[in-house]
């Protein structure tokens, strides 16, 4: 089985979000509304679909500054329901504006949804399960684990031979940053 680091270059789809989004990170409110958005889109479908539609649902969601996608009302649910740009799955769709209101009340007690998840890193993966399950909807093992993936919170985003790896790094991943914190020490027995 082919990993995307090697479908992905070159790709006519996949490529522009392999070398240069995927594993970037981002204190971008709205790129990372954006971010869980397309992962709750993709989850049982191909990701390719979703990048195909991305320019779509982003201009669906208007940009997706948090406080826009959460003062969606119920003409503006049906409206996205109907519209041939987005997945049309009206549970994805009130779970991505039911969570961009949970990242506003987050913006407004962290300052930010990065400084959010900065205040729960360094997590193991079944960790972040369990929290984004209590926080966010729509937001299983799969979606949680490549949003995460995708804002360089957990670590795989690219093979270590991928030429991208080398310039995620260089940034400063906040997986990164955790690998170099002192492991625990043991209490003496």
């Amino acid at each position: 089985m082919s990993t995307y680091c090697e479908v992905a270059p070159g790709h006519p789809v996949h490529d522009a979000y392999h070398e240069h989004e995927y594993g970037v990170p981002s204190r971008d409110d709205a790129v990372i509304c954006e971010r869980l958005a397309l992962e709750i889109f993709q989850a049982g479908l191909s990701w390719e679909l979703v990048l195909r539609r991305r320019e779509g649902i982003r201009a669906a969601f208007g940009g997706f500054a948090p406080v826009h996608v959460a003062g969606l009302g119920d003409e503006d649910r049906a409206r996205l329901v109907a519209d041939v740009r987005l997945i049309r799955n009206r549970r994805k769709i009130d779970a991505i504006i039911t969570n961009a209101g949970v990242m506003c009340g987050l913006i407004d007690q962290y300052g930010s949804v990065a400084e959010w998840l900065d205040a729960h890193h360094p997590r193991e993966r079944p960790e972040w399960v369990r929290l984004f399950g209590g926080t966010f909807r729509f937001t299983g093992p799969e979606v949680t684990n490549e949003f995460l993936m995708s804002l360089g919170y957990l670590p795989g985003a690219h093979a270590a031979t991928c030429p991208v790896y080398s310039r995620i790094v260089a940034l400063g991943p906040p997986w990164r940053a955790a690998e170099r914190l002192p492991s625990p020490t043991k209490d003496p027995e």
